[in-house]
């Protein structure tokens, strides 16, 4: 009886620090895409003297065309266009788009652009939208005609799920394009 106790010891103790690792792992790699994430936004503040960061709950908004009106809050409806990409760098290029319903991003990206519907414009409440936790907290306050690129970490994404395209824990960056907003 003592030696199963013991073995089961030794399996717990196993257990425990491949977890341990394991998250030690993950909290390395998303300080990693923090990194990258500061990276981008400076080589596109530094490239746009009027853009400028907002920061909410994890997620970094860079704002390269000001809107105007009434910003969004977390119950307000958008109405936009964006182009996801996956982040592995400071940098994002066509063969890390996964998303987009820019007619314009996905024919530089080669993509089908035969079914007219999916290039409508996207409108949703955010309140009831389900979003990935870092494009939410993101697109708060947001505000009509602006252009912005919502940057967060795979720890506000799609976590240890993967996602068609989308690699698990994966660090995501949104260019958003918003027609219009409100607050009714």
């Amino acid at each position: 009886m003592k030696k199963v106790l013991t073995y089961f010891s030794i399996l717990s103790a196993v257990a425990v620090l491949s977890l341990s690792c394991t998250k030690e792992s993950i909290k390395t790699m998303y300080t990693t895409q923090e990194g990258w994430i500061e990276s981008y936004i400076t080589n596109v503040t530094s490239s746009d003297e009027d853009a400028y960061v907002v920061g909410n709950k994890g997620s970094q908004r860079v704002v390269v065309t000001e809107g105007e009106g009434e910003a969004v809050n977390g119950n307000g409806t958008i109405s936009f266009y964006y182009a996801g990409y996956v982040l592995k760098s400071s940098t994002v290029s066509a063969s890390n788009l996964f998303a987009t319903n820019n007619e314009d991003i996905a024919t530089q990206a080669s993509w089908s652009t035969s079914s007219e519907d999916q290039f409508d414009v996207l409108t949703i409440n955010l309140s009831e939208a389900d979003l990935v936790e870092g494009l939410k907290n993101g697109l708060e306050g947001v505000k009509g005609g602006e252009e912005c690129y919502i940057l967060f970490s795979g720890k506000y994404g799609y976590g240890k799920r993967p996602l068609g395209t989308i690699p698990a824990n994966a660090a995501l960056v949104y260019h958003i394009w918003v027609e219009s907003t409100s607050n009714d």
